[in-house]
């Protein structure tokens, strides 16, 4: 079975048609699995029997003619921060080796409701904190396009376990770009939407005022496809919202959408190669009609400065919880402080701790108001950046990444230079605005992505815009 040109539409059809059964489908997706995850280390857990029995139940629905759900049969890998009811679920962490969830994610609960088989839980960087997939306690992931590569984080084996044909889709968080920036490398499509419009009720907190869970598909249709059916309003998670009446319109005709280059993403620090693929585009967009605008968007190179405040101050306080007493791995000591020096010395890795550490002083007497109050200032006007230049223009596109993918290792003990990764996809997060990456070309045998930045709720332009880009601008050919 060909599993590279399978898309969510191509399979019901296939079903549908009895060209196979959901059966045979699935176990093509675990041998995929079992043949190349021993060296890519994309899956923290497998659920094969589990897959293969919600396999013939679909089958089953076949046979007796039922209507199928929007998603039946489809192979889904979840990022391994996203409960999964029963299942191991360790946000990459020694500390959370043990644990085990007691109740489906939101996101989980509604692809499950449409039919979806979850395959597994994929790798990440520990806590979602790392953009290479090297920080995982569990093994680093190798990019499967090419393996010397890192295949970007933190949802790094969500994006391997997608281009590898490991799983038809998955789900991923993004904070600065957890989604978007290992989509580019790996040469797939990741989406962010706008901050609460998909629930993050069973996702494991890293910095709650950035954090959103999104998809990663291979192309735009089953992108949106798997963003319909998560997104919404959920009573479990006050932070979520309605999804406005924005996303029920209709976007405006692509030719009729004016797109906005800032001059601070495309200048200094990108890399030629990728500025290169970044005016090619913008020379076939504008060959085809759609309007190009210089725009500006003056405080955005202060976006990683002012993410690495407000983060370690948002992850010093969700991970006060993992202290050896009330869930996860513990190590004993004399006295009550003992357990929680011992436990968190023990069991959480050297990122994890960096940023505790930093978001503890940040935090402290003295230096709130300097750092934490500051940082939210500049945050505002990021904000206020993006507010003026939507008055402008109708979507903002941009590079994903700075550079071209990086190998393994070659930023490991450079945790600046690590951080620098986020620096275009960073602004979308605090200013809590919908982006997508998606693939639009190679340079080197590496692949390059670019990002389309909307309005607050406004997911079905973005989703035009990228549809567009990627039927007439930079198609692929499987």
């Amino acid at each position: 079975m060909d599993l590279s040109s399978l898309t969510i539409k191509k399979l019901a059809q296939g079903l549908g048609e009895k060209e196979f059964s959901c059966e045979e489908m699935i176990g093509a997706y675990l041998g995929n699995i079992t043949k190349n995850d021993k060296t890519i280390n994309a899956f923290m857990s497998v659920f094969d029997k589990e897959a293969l029995a919600a396999a013939g139940e679909i089958d089953a629905l076949i046979s007796r003619k039922e209507k199928l759900p929007a998603l039946a049969g489809v192979p889904v890998a979840v990022k391994d921060n996203i409960l999964v009811k029963g299942k191991r679920t360790t946000a990459g962490s020694k500390v959370l080796d043990n644990y085990i969830a007691p109740y489906d994610a939101t996101v989980v609960e509604k692809l499950k409701r449409e039919g979806a088989i979850i395959i597994g839980k994929t790798n990440m960087d520990e806590f979602a904190m790392g953009a290479s997939g090297e920080h995982s306690a569990y093994g680093l992931t190798q990019n499967p396009n090419n393996p010397d590569y890192a295949p970007g984080g933190s949802s790094s084996g969500s994006a391997a376990a997608v281009s590898a044909d490991m799983c038809l889709c998955a789900l991923g968080s993004d904070t600065a770009g957890s989604v978007r920036q290992p989509a580019s490398i790996c040469g797939i499509v990741g989406m962010k939407p706008t901050y609460g419009v998909v629930s993050r009720y069973g996702l494991i907190a890293m910095a709650s005022s950035l954090d959103q869970i999104g998809p990663l598909a291979k192309n735009i249709e089953d992108a949106k496809i798997l963003f319909d059916i998560i997104k919404g309003r959920d009573k479990m998670d006050s932070t979520s919202c309605e999804t406005g009446r924005e996303l029920e319109e209709a976007p405006k005709e692509i030719k009729n959408l004016k797109i906005g280059l800032p001059e601070e993403c495309s200048g200094r620090g990108i890399q030629k190669e990728v500025r290169d693929i970044l005016e090619g585009s913008i020379k076939k967009l504008a060959g085809k009609g759609i309007k190009i605008e210089n725009i500006s968007l003056p405080h955005v190179g202060y976006g990683v400065s002012c993410y690495y405040i407000i983060t370690p101050a948002e992850v010093s306080s969700n991970l006060a919880r993992y202290d050896g007493i009330r869930y996860g791995m513990s190590k004993s000591g004399d006295e009550l402080l003992d357990v929680y020096l011992n436990t968190r010395g023990e069991y959480l890795g050297e990122e994890v701790r960096r940023r505790i550490m930093l978001g503890t002083y940040i935090l402290s007497a003295g230096y709130y108001d300097a750092y934490y109050l500051r940082a939210q200032k500049v945050r505002t006007k990021i904000i206020e950046d993006f507010r003026a230049a939507f008055k402008k223009v109708d979507l903002i596109l941009t590079p994903t990444l700075p550079t071209l993918p990086f190998k393994l290792g070659e930023r490991l003990n450079d945790p600046l230079a690590m951080y620098l990764t986020d620096l275009l996809t960073v602004p979308a997060n605090l200013a809590g605005l919908p982006a997508i990456s998606i693939p639009a070309g190679e340079a080197g045998g590496l692949a390059v992505g670019l990002q389309f930045i909307a309005p607050h709720f406004q997911e079905e332009s973005l989703f035009s815009a990228a549809n567009f880009f990627e039927n007439e601008i930079a198609p692929r050919h499987s």
